[in-house]
């Protein structure tokens, strides 16, 4: 029996195609609430942009952002993360300085960019994404790092895998990628989660479309891949459902005997 589901919202939730979630989604999701199934928001975004986002008009159980890293209630608080290590934040805060690609660095509450270039501009235009401040390292003031963000190609995605030792990369646009701690991701916090509310594995539901969504789907009880993701992602699910156009939620849901 599923108690919770949890939702990616590039690609999932929020249609790229128009900016918004389809209206079935939102069906969708307000019928499995009545029913007492929880809905969980697991994103690689934080929440100063998921608030600027229409997703957030829809409430949830619970928010797991930066790739399931920093865990808020319901409420939209804080309470628990997995912060990267300081020695590679070390590592990652040189590569912010050295300003040879446009990167990110995320608190709990801030993100700072080191420099904006075509490509941040036209990578976050198409994921309705915002730019963060201009920053330095000193603004940091030794808070922990939750996750860097690298917009780049792959021959420098590369070189970033060979230089990080306790990093996992994954990607969320073909010049956008996610840099959390090595052994954290959505799969990760979602273990977290669920042990908080004594729920098992078997009894939640995860849907996404793209490459750091993989663990998550294969980590839940039933995995379902949007019919707009990657084969890869296709290949790591147990159920692959129409695309976020096309009611790819609600459709699953129905397929599953949820709504």
């Amino acid at each position: 029996m599923i108690k919770a589901v949890f939702f990616d919202v590039d690609g999932t939730l929020l249609s790229q195609k128009q900016g918004k979630v389809p209206i079935s989604t939102r069906r969708a999701l307000r019928r499995i609430r009545k029913k007492g199934i929880k809905i969980f928001i697991a994103t690689g975004r934080h929440m100063i942009e998921l608030s600027k986002l229409p997703v957030m008009e829809i409430p949830f159980d619970g928010y797991l952002t930066l790739n399931g890293n920093l865990i808020l209630d319901e409420n939209k608080k804080a309470y628990a993360g997995t912060p990267i290590s300081a020695d590679e934040v070390e590592v990652l805060s040189g590569i912010f300085r050295a300003k040879k690609i446009p990167f990110v660095m995320i608190s709990s509450d801030k993100r700072y960019i080191n420099y904006v270039d075509d490509v941040v501009v036209e990578t976050q235009a198409s994921t309705h994404g915002t730019i963060p401040d201009i920053g330095t390292v000193n603004d940091y003031d030794g808070e922990k790092i939750y996750q860097c963000i690298a917009f780049v190609q792959d021959h420098e995605r590369k070189v970033l895998d060979e230089i990080l030792d306790e990093c996992s990369i994954t990607s969320w646009n073909p010049t956008g990628i996610d840099i959390v701690a090595r052994g954290s991701g959505k799969a990760a916090g979602i273990a977290q989660f669920i042990e908080e509310q004594g729920l098992d594995r078997s009894e939640i539901m995860a849907f996404g479309d793209g490459e750091n969504d993989i663990e998550m789907l294969k980590y839940a009880g039933i995995g379902v891949a949007m019919g707009n993701a990657g084969d890869a992602v296709k290949a790591a699910a147990d159920y692959v459902t129409d695309s976020v156009d096309e009611n790819g939620i609600e459709n699953a849901l129905k397929h599953f005997g949820l709504v």
